[in-house]
């Protein structure tokens, strides 16, 4: 038998061995680190936004509603962007908004999820006929384009932020499931799957154990995707006045508000649009470089 601790070349060939006692914040920072500059400035706008979502009443100089001057004033040191047609200060309806806007999306979102998933991995993995009953559900809904859908489920059941909560989210939730049920169908008819029922395992051990961590990539990568989209949407109804109602904050509404100060070239008005439109492109950002860790693909350098 040849030593391997007399042999140099063969201690060299050896893999390391691996770390185990690395905790998953270390490994959570090594990527970081090793991350793209495009994903960490992604973060680093997600991370603002929810610190400014956080503590808005602690930054924002004035209360939410407070009318602090007269209706569309100037910059000045005072109301450092000015003020409203109601004469509230811009800066901490901004810095409201979002908590409003970013906080009511993503339980949005997180409402979707649950209702899209599950029913996506329950057509997935029962099929036949409770396959064939969801999908024509969704079907249904789907054939309807969703923001003229719920602008009319708004106007007949009102505007308060449960229903909007609840009908964007069912809304959203129909997309939700053809993906959940496109990537289940991959995963239920793999051998360890056959191999589980064949066990006796039920529905629930199957659906945590075996198929939710084989779907999970790409289901949080919708999951970015989909708080855009519905990000974009409640600004939408709120530009629209179906959405979030005075006098809570809401960068879609804010636009609405002083929209015309356009007119005389003001640029108060992209202010909220902006808003709007950094946070969309910094979650863009992390559902890039997520979807390209997850691919198994190299990094570029």
């Amino acid at each position: 038998m040849t030593d391997t601790k007399s042999n140099p070349e063969s201690a060299d060939a050896m893999p390391p061995p691996p770390r185990r006692n690395e905790s998953q914040v270390t490994v959570a920072l090594r990527e970081l680190r090793k991350a793209p500059l495009s994903a960490k400035i992604g973060l680093l706008i997600i991370v603002t936004y929810i610190f400014v979502a956080i503590f808005a009443p602690a930054i924002a100089p004035y209360g939410e509603s407070e009318i602090v001057g007269p209706q569309f004033d100037l910059w000045s040191d005072t109301n450092l962007l000015g003020t409203d047609h109601l004469g509230r200060d811009m800066l901490t309806r901004l810095i409201y908004g979002a908590r409003n806007t970013v906080g009511i999306a993503l339980i949005t979102t997180l409402l979707a999820f649950v209702l899209g998933g599950t029913c996506g991995i329950l057509a997935a993995v029962f099929s036949g006929w409770i396959d064939q009953l969801l999908s024509r559900v969704v079907d249904v809904l789907m054939a309807i384009p969703s923001l003229i859908f719920a602008m009319l489920l708004l106007t007949i059941f009102g505007t308060s932020i449960v229903n909007l909560v609840l009908i964007i989210g069912i809304l959203d939730s129909t997309r939700v499931f053809r993906i959940a049920r496109a990537v289940s169908l991959n995963v239920v008819v793999m051998d360890f799957i056959e191999s589980a029922r064949l066990r006796g395992e039920g529905f629930a051990w199957i659906t945590m154990r075996e198929v939710l961590p084989n779907i999970m990539p790409p289901l949080v990568a919708e999951f970015g995707l989909r708080f855009c989209f519905v990000f974009l949407t409640i600004s939408a109804l709120s530009f629209l006045g179906l959405g979030i109602q005075p006098p809570t904050a809401d960068w879609g509404s804010m636009v609405r508000d002083t929209s015309t100060l356009i007119t005389y070239g003001d640029i108060t008005p992209l202010l909220p649009a902006a808003a709007i439109a950094i946070l969309t492109i910094g979650v863009n950002f992390v559902v890039d470089w997520f979807l390209h860790k997850t691919s198994g693909l190299k990094e570029e350098h």
